[in-house]
């Protein structure tokens, strides 16, 4: 009897335990019922199969006009420069003018003793009035046939002879008074009031500098290339992160034969004065220009190795794209080949990406990918 009772004990444990088993595997197959009941469910699928999204600041290509340049050195010159030299000789009576002034055309500077030609001028003017009284006798006397024909000609030809020696005197008298040719700024004197000076010596110098030109030296492959009317951009280590720009106006027709180069001359705006003859100029000359080209910021650029990269914003990811590099600009640069008008590049944080890698815009354009 005992045994019997065991059995069927034994028996009921069996079938609980058979429920049980068959419990638990209906409660795991309905998803997710064993963690609610622990309260610690997984990580989302999405964060799990993704790594974390990089921030990055992206920046939409700009379509804009590239000017094909061709870099060039030289120096700026005065638009007109002269050294004032007296062409007679003389001592300095004055001086009517400050070092450094900006003058007038025609305005007088230096006044040389004029007392020596001016006696000249005189003795030359009675002399002009005594061949004159000469010929008038003389034309006098040929119509009263008293005076032969040739007698008459030498009268006239002295007379014309005499008002030519007036002429020279009074020239003469003339260059007494210096004054500026053009208008401009004086330099340094070499003289002062007193001094005694012969033709030909230097007084003082004398330069116009509003326009001011530039001469560069062209390379002799670009020289087809260059011609009058193109653009020009200068800067000068005095001024340094400031351009200047103005127009050519000649080129040289021969090529230096030491330098293989052509010259060009271009005039550049100067209205505060503040660039000055001799400065060393670094330039470049506006060849062609395009005007539907791509550009992004110079800080996109990824290079590797000999190769130039950017990472393109494509889906919520980026895409490491090779480009050609073209002109530049103050910031930008011209992207020939490796994008398209409306492509997003990543300006900053591109250092940190790789190609494939998830990243989300935090500032600049949005991504449009």
């Amino acid at each position: 009897m005992l045994f019997i009772k065991l059995t069927l004990a034994a028996l009921v444990l069996v079938a609980l335990a058979a429920g049980g088993w068959v419990y638990l595997a209906r409660e795991s197959a309905q998803p997710g019922s064993t963690q609610r009941e622990s309260g610690a469910g997984p990580a989302p699928a999405a964060a799990a199969m993704h790594p974390r999204a990089m921030p990055v600041i992206t920046v939409p290509v700009r379509v804009g006009i590239a000017h094909v340049m061709v870099d060039a050195v030289g120096s700026l010159l005065a638009d007109e420069a002269v050294v004032l030299r007296p062409e007679i000789d003389a001592r300095i009576q004055s001086i009517g003018f400050t070092e450094g002034q900006a003058v007038a055309r025609g305005d007088a500077l230096i006044a040389l003793d004029p007392a020596e030609y001016e006696a000249d001028v005189a003795q030359k003017e009675a002399t002009v009035d005594l061949w004159q009284l000469k010929f008038s006798r003389a034309r006098d006397l040929l119509g009263r046939k008293v005076m032969s024909k040739q007698d008459y000609d030498e009268a006239e030809a002295s007379l014309k002879v005499a008002k030519a020696a007036l002429a020279l005197a009074r020239a003469r008298l003339a260059k007494t008074t210096l004054r500026a040719p053009f208008a401009g700024i004086l330099g340094l004197r070499r003289v002062s009031p007193g001094d005694y000076v012969a033709a030909g010596k230097d007084l003082v110098n004398l330069e116009a500098i509003d326009p001011i030109k530039v001469d560069l030296q062209v390379p002799e492959r670009h020289a087809a290339a260059i011609r009058a009317g193109q653009a020009i951009t200068v800067r000068v280590d005095a001024f340094p992160g400031r351009e200047h720009t103005g127009l050519v106006y000649a080129v040289d027709p021969g090529l230096d034969p030491a330098t293989r180069s052509v010259k060009l001359r271009a005039r550049l705006p100067n209205p505060d004065r503040e660039l000055r003859p001799g400065m060393f100029a670094r330039g470049s000359v506006v060849i062609s220009e395009r005007a539907d080209a791509l550009w992004v910021p110079e800080q996109s650029l990824v290079p590797l190795g000999e190769r130039v990269y950017v990472y393109r914003a494509v889906g919520g990811k980026a895409a490491l794209a090779e480009v050609q590099v073209g002109s530049r600009a103050p910031g930008e640069v011209e992207i020939k080949s490796g994008v398209t008008k409306g492509d997003v590049v990543v300006t900053e944080g591109q250092t940190r990406l790789r190609d494939g890698a998830a990243i989300v815009a935090v500032a600049g354009a949005p991504d449009k990918g």
